[in-house]
């Protein structure tokens, strides 16, 4: 009790409940669109003080799309063993990242020096091979917090269903191909709903990862929450308010492209419309 977990923002909405469900203190560290939303060793450093024990990655990330780059993670190695943090690295969306990210190759953070002994990583199925209802993950860590894990593990959960285990393997083993066809379909929607937003006047930093992005609202001059709000009940456009993702959300929505073409269309024309409405 007390430690305190450092957690980059905007960032999913259960790490700040699971760090203090633990015990924890949660110490949001704000991220900016002008360095691409990837979280800095300089971001973080003035949060850090003699409590720190636990810093948390989550990229390719949710809500932004922001992907981090291998010199990036490096600097923040280097913090992160200067004050002898833990890292706990969510890379659930590491196989859907494009353009120049998918050129360079998602960066797994154990692979940076000084951090596989440090790092708790997490993933899953529910992404990267769309099997949300499966409910199975995984968790690679040194093995004195395996054993930690195990006590809570075995108690709360006991098992992932043997049905669901399998499914997993068949994935993991025979379904390259499958992803990467999904990973290209996400990509071609991807550059519609950017370009659909930018023309609309929402001005939308080009996400290199997952499945969502992340547009300016404020030339509307209403709250997150008021746009995501009104969207739904003027056009039946649902998004996400940016302050569900942490404080330095608000003057963004997140948008998730992982549907159809052609709704995406449509949700493009109805968002131009709204915002032309309610512009300033």
């Amino acid at each position: 009790p007390g430690d305190e977990v450092l957690i980059p923002e905007p960032c999913f909405v259960s790490y700040g409940p699971s760090a203090r469900f633990a015990g924890g203190e949660v110490v949001h560290v704000p991220t900016h669109v002008e360095n691409d939303f990837q979280v800095t060793a300089a971001d973080i450093e003035p949060y850090i003080t003699g409590r720190s024990k636990v810093l948390f990655l989550g990229y390719p990330n949710n809500p932004t799309g922001a992907v981090l780059r291998r010199d990036t993670l490096q600097e923040i190695a280097r913090l992160v063993v200067d004050h002898d943090l833990m890292v706990v690295s969510d890379e659930i969306y590491d196989q859907l990242i494009y353009g120049t990210a998918h050129e360079r190759g998602h960066v797994c953070v154990p692979t940076v020096e000084g951090l596989r002994r440090r790092t708790v990583l997490i993933g899953g199925f529910s992404k990267n091979y769309a099997m949300t209802g499966w409910r199975i993950g995984f968790a690679c860590a040194p093995e004195p917090l395996l054993q930690a894990m195990h006590k809570v593990h075995q108690y709360m959960i006991m098992s992932a269903p043997t049905m669901a285990q399998e499914g997993a393997i068949a994935a993991l083993r025979e379904s390259r191909e499958n992803v990467e066809d999904m990973r290209q379909s996400y990509d071609e929607r991807r550059r519609t709903i950017v370009e659909g937003l930018n023309d609309a006047g929402l001005p939308t930093f080009e996400p290199e990862g997952a499945f969502y992005c992340f547009p300016d609202i404020t030339s509307t001059g209403m709250s997150s929450e008021d746009f995501a709000q009104t969207l739904l009940k003027e056009e039946q456009v649902a998004c996400v308010p940016g302050t569900a993702f942490g404080p330095s959300g608000e003057g963004y929505v997140r948008c998730s492209y992982a549907t159809g073409l052609a709704d995406i269309d449509e949700a493009i024309s109805r968002i131009d419309r709204f915002a032309t409405r309610h512009r300033e």
